[in-house]
């Protein structure tokens, strides 16, 4: 049988710098983060992808490598594996049609020979893993409305099947995790695209679900979240409230690796009250905590894909911008980028567009400009909140540098950029 080789692949491989084996470590590495459990590829699995022998890698596999190379299964020449057509429908319409036949079912009682369907881990196995994929959206891109409905859709599904059949409490449990996981990634997006009513909808849906499910760690999510949010509105006193919350659970007094992000994003909130010492003592002490992490340790997948030193970074270049403190800020920056693992696209954009800030505010217009030209048309487009500090710093550039030189490079920069679709 004739089969032609994945050139995308090849092409992105070759780009990257990815021998084979290179690249079997990498998405093992990436798959582990994701599932808690390390793949198993070698450089023949590899091999057999650049090939065009292996259509399609496997799920987790999939998303390991999008979270890699930044780039969509179809940007690397593969073609998703199909789904049953159900869950294809769009979600209101199944639900519909669920609701329909379960009221025929009533009408005329179901057959005496049908055994009702039992829900088992292995549906919340294959729920689980479609997790991983709405993890990967969002580090690719962020505050996207639509990763906002794939995952609110996606919680209405695991919730939907749990109704289908009978099901034991540990399946139970499972499942309201799940459908509560999706629902906290759905509430990210919202905060991150900055529309805080459908964020505060989806908080209140979130903790409902999380009480069924009994996972402290999902709750720790979801508080932690919510004190991201007020943070981002403007208000510090509901931010700090919310992250105690999160910071109390007793979770936090077992793992470092939470305790360190709870501290971390305290840290934020200081600084948002303009408190400079107990902003800089909270990063100080997230650093500290999270040295004594045992790395072996299962986590879930949220926390296993975007929480280490360079998160820790992002926040203090956050705390500083907001402080004032433009050349501790601008230290961070560069710890973050450095820091910072290949696929989170949506991260470097937040922190580059940060660094560039910093730069200006110490009169380095040249330095700021050429750094803020390293962030992605696709970021300045699609992001909200990068596309708000671009703007910004657009305006502040007005300020500070005289005309021509870098401020008209930055204007042909950002024309460029809006003939693209970026505004």
């Amino acid at each position: 049988m004739d089969r032609a080789p994945n050139r995308a692949l090849v092409a992105w491989m070759q780009e990257a710098g990815y021998s084979s084996a290179d690249l079997a470590e990498e998405v093992n590495r990436a798959v582990g983060e994701l599932t808690g459990r390390p793949g198993g590829l070698d450089d023949s699995s590899i091999r057999g992808w650049r090939s065009g022998r292996v259509k399609c890698p496997k799920s987790a596999q999939l998303a390991a490598l999008e979270l890699i190379s930044g780039r969509t299964a179809a940007a690397l020449g593969f073609v998703r594996r199909s789904r049953p057509a159900p869950h294809q429908e769009p979600p209101v319409k199944r639900r519909a049609f669920l609701s329909s036949a379960a009221l025929a079912a009533a009408a005329v009682g179901p057959p005496p020979t049908v055994a009702p369907r039992r829900v088992g881990m292995a549906d919340v196995a294959r729920i689980q893993q479609r997790f991983a994929d709405v993890i990967a959206s969002d580090h690719r891109h962020g505050g996207q409305l639509g990763i906002e409905r794939h995952a609110a859709a996606l919680a209405d599904d695991a919730l939907t099947l749990l109704d289908s059949g009978s099901a034991t409490q540990r399946v139970r449990a499972s499942m309201y995790g799940s459908a509560v996981s999706f629902r906290s990634s759905a509430m990210w997006a919202a905060i991150d695209g900055r529309r805080f009513a459908d964020a505060r909808n989806h908080m209140r849906v979130a903790q409902e679900l999380a009480e069924l499910s009994g996972d402290s760690t999902i709750k720790f999510r979801i508080w932690s979240h919510a004190g991201t949010m007020y943070r981002h509105m403007g208000r510090p006193a509901e931010a700090a409230a919310a992250n105690d919350v999160a910071r109390g659970l007793s979770l936090c007094r077992k793992d470092p690796v939470f305790a360190s992000l709870g501290l971390a994003r305290h840290g934020a909130i200081h600084a948002a009250t303009g408190d400079r010492q107990a902003a800089r003592r909270a990063f100080g002490q997230a650093e500290e905590v999270l040295r004594r992490a045992d790395p072996g340790e299962p986590r879930p997948v949220w926390l296993n894909a975007f929480y280490d030193v360079s998160e820790i970074d992002s926040l203090a270049l956050s705390a500083h911008l907001s402080l004032g403190d433009w050349a501790r800020a601008e230290a961070h920056g560069h710890r973050c980028l450095a820091g910072l693992r290949p696929y989170m696209a949506r991260s470097r954009a937040i922190a580059t567009a940060r660094l560039a800030r910093a730069q200006l505010e110490q009169r380095e217009a040249e330095t700021a400009v050429s750094t803020a030209m390293l962030v992605p048309a696709a970021a300045g487009a699609g992001h909200p909140r990068v596309a708000r500090m671009l703007g910004r710093f657009t305006d502040r550039l007005g300020e500070i540098a005289p005309p021509g030189g870098c401020a008209d490079a930055w204007r042909s920069h950002r024309e460029r950029m809006a003939e693209r679709g970026v505004r």
